[in-house]
């Protein structure tokens, strides 16, 4: 409160000044300085002519200071968090009282962390402020915006008569379009991608600004569970849901040993001749009564149960017997991921598993792709973790490096960790084939694999123009919703039939020699 009135109250001094030193103002001196030679003689006068230029250099002095405190703030556009706080709770007093309506927005930049640990926190420091103004240039003159964290922004708009679910969408869209153009940090571009929450007051049962600005924040976590770049509205369901997440984590244990937890299947293709060369297996849980539960809920609640270890042999099981039914289908799969992360890695007796695993369901060891997170061999010393990697690869699986850029894994450690192929990661993949700054860097990372002798595969190739441009630019593989979305195993044998007939619908340009 007392910020708003402090910026009342500047405002004020602001346009007293500028009445007070205008010109029209002082044409009226000569007036007033008779005016006192006729009321207090010659006295006063004298008086008037010390004091008055004396007066007139403090008070220009002090409204060029407020000038300039009001140029900086307008230019700045974002409020410091308490401040915001306030004019949060005004505006909802404001709104009830007058039957208006208001929204508070929550936006956080999706996967930050990975953005600090690739580009540094200088380069982290220019993401953040440049975001905030970006945001701030979409929003209204009397719209207020603040950092609630070094990524994470909030919105209050100006209550108004009328005020939508779909006008807030459309404002939600377009702040996510100002933050996906390109971010220039020295010598190339970052792209970046949001996710959104917000709250209209209407929907607030607390009569309080501060239970207003939670709201935002539980709808915010719910778009990040559907992220990333989502847009989510507050509804009593998502305080709902907060409680469900806690209760998931006491039931992933049940949940691994039932069944429930399996694996969904998304494709990965070759870029030089269409065909299917392998699945990536992506955990996916079907509740018996709340239906499919988002990754993003109870992964989380397995690392926090202690239990991706047991997930990853829940994940080997079920690949494997996908691989042996793909097998008695006639259908080429050469081979499947399954993601290790830390904990299985850290397993002495990891690489004996995996072996009579192998000779459990009789596959030789090049069907199984281990996808390592690029974090696991970037800060992994010569211990149990390496051990497992290199056994794991002399024994003739495939060593997939995944989020490839985002690890700082250095070459050394691609050579050391007997690396098959890196995946590189969604974040150069994202409008590659409209930004020159990802195309280079992508070309970069593709020169360096090839200089290796290391295959590339692309994540999160989403549109024709992305996967045309990866193949012109000599990726090998590529995977994302643009070929397939993750699908349960009864479903890949339609898919990959359907995908091969459309490969034999295509026409073949045979070579000129055989023309």
């Amino acid at each position: 409160m007392f910020k708003v009135l402090a910026e009342a109250f500047a405002s004020a001094r602001l346009r007293l000044g500028a009445i007070l030193f205008s010109p029209q103002s002082l044409a009226f001196l000569p007036a007033f300085c008779l005016g006192l030679y006729w009321y207090g003689g010659e006295t006063a006068l004298m008086i008037t002519a010390l004091v008055f230029p004396v007066f007139f250099l403090v008070a220009r002095a002090k409204l060029a200071e407020t000038v300039t405190t009001s140029r900086q703030d307008s230019v700045l556009g974002v409020m410091q968090p308490d401040g915001f706080q306030d004019i949060v709770a005004a505006r909802f007093r404001e709104a009830r009282a007058g039957g208006l309506i208001s929204t508070v927005f929550q936006i956080e930049i999706d996967d930050h962390t990975s953005l600090v640990e690739r580009h540094g926190q200088r380069a982290a420091e220019v993401i953040s402020t440049t975001s905030a103004d970006r945001i701030a240039a979409v929003l209204r003159d009397r719209d207020a915006v603040t950092h609630l964290d070094t990524f994470k922004y909030a919105v209050c708009l100006e209550p108004v008569r009328q005020m939508d679910l779909e006008l807030c969408i459309q404002l939600a869209g377009r702040i996510q379009a100002a933050l996906e153009e390109p971010i220039a940090l020295d010598a190339t571009a970052v792209c970046i991608t949001s996710s959104v929450g917000f709250c209209q007051q209407t929907k607030v049962l607390s009569r309080s600004g501060e239970a207003w600005l939670a709201a935002a924040g539980h709808a915010l976590r719910e778009a990040h569970l559907n992220g990333p770049g989502a847009i989510r509205a507050y509804s009593e369901k998502m305080q709902q849901k907060s409680e469900i997440r806690a209760e998931l984590r006491e039931e992933v244990a049940q949940a691994l040993e039932k069944g429930q937890i399996k694996p969904w299947f998304q494709p990965q293709i070759s870029t030089d001749t269409g065909l299917v060369t392998g699945f990536e297996a992506l955990a996916r849980w079907n509740h018996p009564k709340r239906g499919m539960v988002p990754p993003g809920a109870f992964l989380t609640a397995i690392e926090q149960a202690g239990m991706l270890e047991k997930l990853a042999e829940v994940m080997i099981f079920h690949a494997f017997t996908a691989l042996k039914a793909w097998d008695s289908a006639g259908v080429c799969v050469p081979q499947v991921g399954v993601n290790f992360a830390g904990p299985e890695l850290s397993n002495p007796k990891l690489v004996d598993k995996i072996i009579w695993e192998l000779d459990r369901f009789d596959l030789a060891p090049e069907r199984l792709a281990v996808e390592v997170l690029e974090t696991v061999v970037a800060n992994s010393p010569d211990d149990t973790i390496t051990r497992n990697i290199n056994g794991l690869s002399k024994l003739g699986c495939r060593i997939d490096l995944d989020d490839f850029g985002t690890g700082h894994a250095s070459i050394s450690s691609i050579r050391r960790f007997s690396v098959s192929r890196i995946k590189i990661d969604r974040s150069f993949v994202i409008k590659a084939d409209r930004d020159p700054e990802q195309q280079r860097m992508i070309s970069a990372i593709l020169t360096m694999a090839e200089r290796l002798e290391v295959e590339t595969l692309a994540e999160g190739v989403e549109s024709v123009g992305e996967h045309a441009l990866l193949a012109q630019l000599g990726c090998d593989h590529v995977q994302g919703f643009g070929i397939g979305k993750p699908m349960p195993f009864d479903q890949t044998l339609d898919w990959i039939a359907s995908h091969n007939a459309k490969l034999q619908a295509t026409p073949q340009i045979l070579p000129n020699k055989l023309r």
